[in-house]
């Protein structure tokens, strides 16, 4: 992570800008830097989760100690806890939080699907037979509903009942202060009717102006704060000819002539098709603007996307299976609580370069978690983070090395290939 100087009262656009350092032969893919008022981010890039201005059981310098070069919060989990006005009054999420280099804030519109549908992931989803667009989860109730100008949704926290719009968004964004935010969208699923998907991508694309319109007028009023780069999201589920219609039409958004200043790409994909959907939208939008995936962090899933175009991603998937015991390595997934690593005194990984790793043994940490102490979730995300930026870092390398291919073959075949033992009898868990 690079380390850039605050410059008090100049929001000025200029202050963000992408550049391609180097791309595959004949594709898609690519490497560059991303340059933020606090930081350069260099791409292909990991951006580890801090929903809550906290990546979970982990601390700020942790997270840097273990390569992350950026860290994404949601906007609407600080709107309802702390609230954005307590944060901007800290002096964004950055100061907040601890955290001195680059920022990502998410618009929001993921949890605003996740309450109203109950799914918490769209990633893979069996849809078999299946299209309705009042499904719910089961044993879930909706929380949130979605009209043409925004959404009511009750708060997970206490039930209240709130409004979110792109203004909205944008206002608590920019009070957030994060150096990357996105344009409030819908997030659909795979179980949304064909129809709903084209109704979706137009209020998307109208939210998208919005956005815009209202991200102008902030960053006038806030000159006092570092330039806040925008994002456009892209949707339209695995539907061709709406995704590049979405990807036309934000590319063509402006305001003032400013357009959108990257692109992300959300919304429900199935993973078969993971990298055919990026490359589409990788077609469509201009070149020289940074393009984040969001929502993956499964090895294979970084690879494909990588390959189709994307530049940056996050997850939550590394913290998430780490406070529940699973340990990613280069052969595999494992479970760190089971029997067999009850006297195992040997690193999670061999060779592996986290502080986990060269601090503590299996014993150690399958003693936390049977005891349900709290060191035990702090030490294993310490080491799936490390992992996963680890490997997206030599990803990167891979590209300007011209070895992309051979690291791929590589990677996947040892992560996905016959497992070899781990350890005493550590198994593989499949996360597909």
């Amino acid at each position: 992570m690079s380390e850039a100087p605050e410059q008090p009262g100049s929001s000025d656009p200029a202050q963000f800008g992408f550049q391609v350092t180097e791309r595959l032969p004949g594709g898609l893919g690519r490497a560059g830097v991303i340059s933020t008022p606090h930081g350069e981010i260099h791409t292909p890039a990991f951006v580890v989760v801090g929903t809550k201005a906290t990546v979970k059981a982990v601390l700020p310098e942790s997270v840097a100690q273990l390569g992350a070069q950026a860290v994404l919060a949601n906007a609407l989990h600080l709107y309802l806890q702390p609230g954005s006005d307590l944060v901007d009054e800290a002096g964004g999420l950055g100061a907040f939080m601890n955290w001195p280099g680059p920022t990502f804030t998410d618009s929001g519109g993921f949890q605003v699907m996740s309450l109203g549908v109950g799914f918490k992931k769209v990633l893979a989803m069996d849809v078999t037979g299946l299209q309705d667009d009042d499904v719910i989860a089961e044993g879930k109730q909706r929380q949130a509903h979605v009209d043409d100008d925004g959404v009511w949704f009750t708060s997970p926290i206490n039930g209240d009942r709130h409004r979110f719009t792109p203004e909205v968004s944008m206002r608590v964004q920019h009070e957030l202060g994060a150096d990357i935010t996105f344009a409030f969208d819908e997030l659909t699923t795979l179980f949304n009717t064909r129809q709903y998907q084209e109704a979706s991508v137009e209020r998307t694309q109208a939210w998208a102006q919005r956005c815009l319109t209202t991200h102008r007028k902030l960053t006038r009023q806030r000159s006092h704060r570092p330039y806040q780069a925008l994002f456009g999201v892209v949707q339209g589920a695995h539907y061709e000819d709406l995704r590049r219609t979405a990807c036309r039409g934000l590319a063509a958004t402006q305001v003032d002539g400013q357009h959108f200043d990257g692109y992300g790409i959300g919304g429900a994909l199935e993973k078969r098709r993971l990298g055919e959907i990026v490359g589409w939208c990788s077609q469509e939008l201009p070149d020289d603007r940074p393009r984040h995936l969001l929502g993956i962090s499964e090895p294979d899933d970084l690879f494909a996307a990588i390959a189709a175009g994307a530049d940056t991603f996050d997850c939550v998937n590394p913290s998430r299976v780490a406070r529940n015991a699973a340990i990613y390595t280069a052969h595999g997934r494992y479970n760190v609580n089971t029997a067999a690593n009850r006297r195992a005194f040997v690193a999670l990984e061999d060779d592996c370069d986290c502080y986990t790793c060269t601090h503590y043994t299996r014993a150690y940490l399958h003693h936390l978690f049977k005891a349900k102490e709290m060191l035990a979730s702090t030490l294993a995300t310490i080491h799936n983070e490390r992992f996963t930026v680890r490997l997206v870092d030599t990803i990167r390398a891979a590209i300007a090395a011209g070895d992309f291919e051979a690291c791929r073959t590589e990677v996947l075949g040892q992560f996905y290939g016959p497992l070899a033992q781990i350890g005493l009898g550590a198994t593989r868990v499949d996360n597909r």
